[in-house]
């Protein structure tokens, strides 16, 4: 029978000649050589380009990926030899390797090596430690050497294709050939070596048009194979499939069997001429280089073929060769010191059980792990597990088993017919009632996938026909039980319940429906909404990974994620369930490298989470009874995303879960005291620092200013000491508080909290030591005014440095007085709000003071002290010297009437016309005045403090009302004064003119008479 295998193109790409390619062992890359000069990097899972190397403007022959050292190594037709960096891009090397075209380049497997071939019939050695030296020449070919290929087997032994029809081994320490193989008719394109070492096997390709197999050991030709009808460029056997591959200028690709030599498959991708091929041990990937293109195609599945019994005996299977080995014991117990971390390969010791008659491409143990069953090449034997001896064989293109009988199986012979076996005897066969069967899936039923979409489920012992489900299953997964049916398809699984009962009573009873089955045999339970690759039924549990690499596990439909796994380049799991093993509660994956690693999953866990699923708490309490404490965490962090938090907070053993559940249930004392027992040499942890705020943030919503605070100050939460201190009147705190954010240098929050105390002082200070001189200055000319000449100094003085203008051009109180008007008055309101903090420091400001207080501040302090100043009278003149006598006047004025009474002295009269006081004795008077005035205006301030404020307000009002109306009367009655004074003294010059005009007209008359 021929191989089975599903052949899916990955990459297609068009582009210039491809002379050569290669694949990444690890990455989704595909290497290709260009006749254009170029080197690309090709992604064949998402199809994108990765990185193009321009190498030269000659055709690139060779290149190939050195994977240790991230390099590509690659040969073109100006003789030369470049190595990059693949990830980098950078240029290692650049170098002439030959006289003429460089055919060839082999890196070694293990060594710092690579050899090359070349067109001048000469083989060299590099060596990239000693500086890509060319450590080893070798010399034997008569034309061209057209490849050459290292000895898998024996790294130190290498063959050479060439021209001259031969086929040269050679050694590393030798520059002459072992021995040649001579039996082609033409020039030898293309070798490989056989890729184990059971076979001491040469592939060969020739310009006759064949392939050739040689036995290297006796120098003989083992086979031919004919089938192309031009030169073959490129032979390989595939080193994961028992494949040999060719490539031809007939632009085909063939497929052999590597055992029995038969054709397999012939590919033609319409690309013209194939020259290259490349393969990797790690998958099933083939590259091809063609002259239109490059296309990469993946032959059949690169799952790992292997199985786990119950007891944890493994079964794998590597081309044609059955190995086994055991896992039990190989993770180490919990409490072990020597215990692998989860997540660590096992070291697994395999042991040949031997070969298989045909390729296995499945494999799969019975119910109780005596037997396994190989499927491969539309046939299928079944071994016993421990020596692989023979049980039975036939064939069959599915094969599965029961869940129950040891030896009960089923078989799809064909897409219409479905064979039952019982202890390894046919009982029955089966037509399905679908169009076609295309799958089988075993278990406790015996499941057909349809092509309908639909999956049919049969009884094993009578054949009878169950149920039909309309879903297209990739695979079924039952519970050991029985009672529990996992459907996994593309995007979803279906999880459903089996009643056994009520099958076995309707066949019994014949009340099977020909066409529905049985009624109630299946119940939907749940929906999964992921992708599963693989799983396994712990009980109830469902444990699975998805495609995305994670594994997960499901609890009555609630999700968990246990693990997150490694993927591949494009994101998808490269991991599959081997299988659970309850002794050890470890859950077993397998990767594609056939690498087994293990997780603990401990089996009370997830009865424990299944019993809470179910709301048996009863079963839940004596489970937690024997599940270890280790494991409390897991089952609180499960409690707690069920909803079950009190219950959470009461079984688990992590304190900082403990401290999150405790504040999402409002039990702060709880949090608080596990807050106190945190180690000394943790206090000062960013963690515990974020702890305390959170508990404080919960202390406030209660109004536990107590806690509040205490939490604030272990924290250093500054701001929300602020907040708490300012909103509760805490003056001392403040003060603490101002202080203690200085010395940490929170500036911030100590100006405000400076600020907020009234220390004025400490602002400038602070804003002077951070060199905010600017601000110092401005703050210094509101608040502090006697200190705005010493600031100004020194911002002048700082900002000189940078600009000597700009320093000259601020002004202070000294140098230009005029720029700040009402210093004075200003310095007058910094001694009362001095004086005011002073007297207030004691005992502070009452907070049954605010509605008086309040209003203090809309104050304009300036403003008050000048109108105090403008109300209160200048000191009394000295008196004005005695007017010389005048002749008598009209009667005088009648004198004004007397003013009202008034608290103020009343202002002298002739204030107006008297003569200016002496310069001194007002200036002292007027600063005595000042004194009392200030004293007056402090003690009123004080006064006006005490009071209600509406009688504070009425009092002012009418002292502001009498002191304006006294002012008034004053200039009243100075005003009438000098009216008075003018009028006396026009009236006393009216009749010093009338008596001279009197006595001039008795002169006149005199002189008449006298002259008569």
């Amino acid at each position: 029978m021929p191989i089975r295998l599903d052949i899916k193109k990955k990459l297609s790409v068009s582009s210039e000649r491809v002379k050569s390619v290669d694949i990444h062992p690890t990455e989704s890359w595909a290497l290709a050589a260009l006749y254009s000069g170029n080197v690309t990097i090709w992604d064949y899972e998402s199809g994108s380009n990765v990185k193009t190397f321009e190498v030269s403007e000659l055709p690139v022959r060779c290149a190939k990926f050195i994977t240790r050292k991230q390099w590509i190594v690659c040969s073109s037709d100006d003789m030369r030899i470049r190595v990059y960096n693949y990830n980098t891009m950078e240029k290692i090397k650049d170098f002439e390797g030959h006289s003429d075209y460089i055919r060839y380049v082999e890196v070694h497997p293990s060594l710092p090596y690579f050899l090359t071939s070349s067109d001048d019939m000469t083989i060299k050695l590099w060596d990239w430690d000693r500086g890509f030296e060319n450590t080893q020449f070798f010399e034997g070919h008569s034309h061209y050497v057209m490849m050459v290929r290292f000895n898998p087997k024996d790294t130190n032994t290498f063959a050479s294709a060439s021209l001259d029809r031969s086929i040269k081994v050679w050694g590393l320490g030798s520059p002459v050939p072992h021995y040649t193989l001579e039996g082609h008719e033409r020039g030898v394109n293309c070798i490989d070596y056989y890729p184990s070492g059971d076979k001491p096997y040469i592939l060969s390709g020739a310009d006759d048009r064949t392939v050739k197999i040689w036995d290297y050991q006796t120098k003989s030709i083992v086979h031919s194979l004919d089938g192309h009808s031009h030169n073959i460029c490129s032979v390989m056997f595939h080193p994961k499939l028992p494949l040999i591959c060719s490539a031809s200028e007939d632009g085909t690709v063939r497929l052999w069997q590597s055992t029995t030599y038969r054709a397999e498959t012939t590919l033609n991708y319409g690309m013209e001429r194939a020259w290259a091929l490349a393969a990797t041990r790690e998958t099933t990937k083939l590259a091809i280089g063609f002259d239109e293109g490059c296309v990469v195609i993946e032959l059949g599945s690169d799952d790992p073929v292997v199985s786990m019994d119950g007891t944890g005996k493994v079964v794998w299977a590597k081309n044609n060769e059955i190995q086994t080995t055991t896992v039990r014991g190989l993770a180490g117990a919990v409490d072990d010191e020597d215990a692998l971390p989860d997540g660590e390969r096992l070291p697994v010791i395999p042991r040949d059980l031997g070969a298989c008659e045909l390729y296995p491409q499945a494999i799969k143990h019975n119910c109780n792990g005596r037997f396994i069953a190989v499927c491969g090449d539309g046939e299928y034997i079944i071994y016993t597990a421990q020596a692989l001896r023979n049980k039975a064989f036939g064939q069959a293109i599915d094969f599965v088993w029961s869940a129950t009988g040891t030896g009960d199986y089923a078989i799809r012979e064909s897409t219409n017919r479905v064979k039952f076996f019982k202890n390894f005897k046919e009982s029955r066969a089966i037509k399905p009632a679908t169009a076609s069967a295309d799958a089988l899936f075993g278990g406790h039923l015996l499941g057909v996938k349809g092509g309908d979409s639909a999956v049919l489920f049969y009884d094993w012992d009578s054949g009878e026909f169950v149920r039909k489900i309309d879903v297209a299953p990739k695979e079924i997964y039952w519970s050991d039980a029985g009672n529990l049916v996992l459907i996994a398809c593309a995007d979803s699984a279906y999880v459903l319940s089996y009643n056994a009962a009520t099958t076995a009573s309707a066949i019994a009873m014949g009340q099977v429906n020909p066409e529905d089955g049985v009624d109630g045999s299946f119940d939907l339970l749940y929906e999964i909404s992921d992708n599963i690759t693989s799983g396994e039924w712990v009980g109830d549990c469902f444990l699975y990974c998805n495609s995305s690499g994670r594994l997960n596990y499901s609890v009555g439909g609630k999700i968990q994620t246990l693990v997150h796994l490694d993927t591949n380049s494009s994101g998808a799991t490269t991991h599959r369930i081997l299988g659970y093993l309850a002794k050890e509660d470890r859950v077993y994956l397998v990767d594609k490298s056939l690498n087994i690693v293990s997780y603990k999953i401990m089996l009370a866990v997830l009865q424990y989470q299944t019993a809470v699923m179910r709301g048996d708490f009863d079963a839940a309490n004596e489970l937690l009874a024997v599940i270890p404490e280790a494991e409390y965490t897991t089952i609180a962090r499960f409690l707690e995303s069920q909803g079950f938090k009190e219950e959470a907070l009461e079984v688990t053993t992590d304190d900082d879960h403990k401290f999150d559940l405790s504040l999402e249930l409002g039990k702060i004392a709880i949090a608080h005291g596990l807050m106190e027992e945190i180690p000394p040499d943790e206090k000062n942890s960013i963690d515990t620092m974020a702890k305390w705020k959170k508990l404080s943030d919960a202390a406030l919503k209660i109004s536990d200013f107590e806690l509040t605070e205490a939490c604030s100050l272990a924290s250093d939460d500054f701001p929300g000491l602020l907040l708490l201190y300012s909103a509760v009147g805490n003056f001392d705190g403040m003060e603490a508080l101002a202080a203690a954010a200085q010395k940490k240098g929170k500036t911030n929050v100590a100006f405000i909290s400076y600020l907020l105390t009234g220390n004025v002082e400490a602002c400038a200070n602070l804003l002077i030591d951070t060199n905010r001189l600017p601000e110092a200055a401005f703050f210094a000319r509101t608040y502090l005014p006697s200190r705005v000449e010493e600031i100004v100094s020194l911002w002048k003085a700082d900002l000189s440095k940078v600009s000597e203008t700009a320093a000259n051009a601020l002004a202070d109180p000294k140098s230009s007085p005029d720029l700040f008007p009402d210093l004075d008055v200003a310095l007058q309101v910094e001694q009362m709000f001095l004086a005011q903090r002073e007297a207030t420091k004691a005992t502070g400001i009452s907070a049954s003071d605010y509605p008086t207080a309040k209003d203090d501040l809309e104050l304009d302090l300036i403003a008050l002290v000048k109108s105090q100043a403008v109300a209160a009278p200048p000191p009394p003149p000295p008196p004005a010297p005695p007017a010389p006598p005048a002749p008598p006047a009209a009667p005088p004025a009648p004198p004004a009437p007397p003013a009202p009474p008034s608290d103020e002295p009343p202002e002298n009269p002739f204030a107006a016309v008297d003569d200016p006081v002496d310069d001194a004795a007002a200036k002292a008077a007027e600063k005595a005045e000042a004194d009392r005035r200030a004293r007056e205006a402090a003690a009123a301030a004080e006064r006006r403090r005490a009071e209600a404020e509406a009688k504070r307000l009425a009092e002012e009002a009418a002292r502001l009302a009498a002191e304006e109306a006294a002012a008034a009367e004053a200039a009243r009655l100075a005003a009438e004064a000098a009216a008075a004074e003018v009028a006396r003294i026009a009236a006393e010059e009216a009749a010093a003119a009338e008596a001279a005009r009197i006595a001039a007209e008795d002169d006149d008359l005199n002189d008449f008479g006298d002259d008569w």
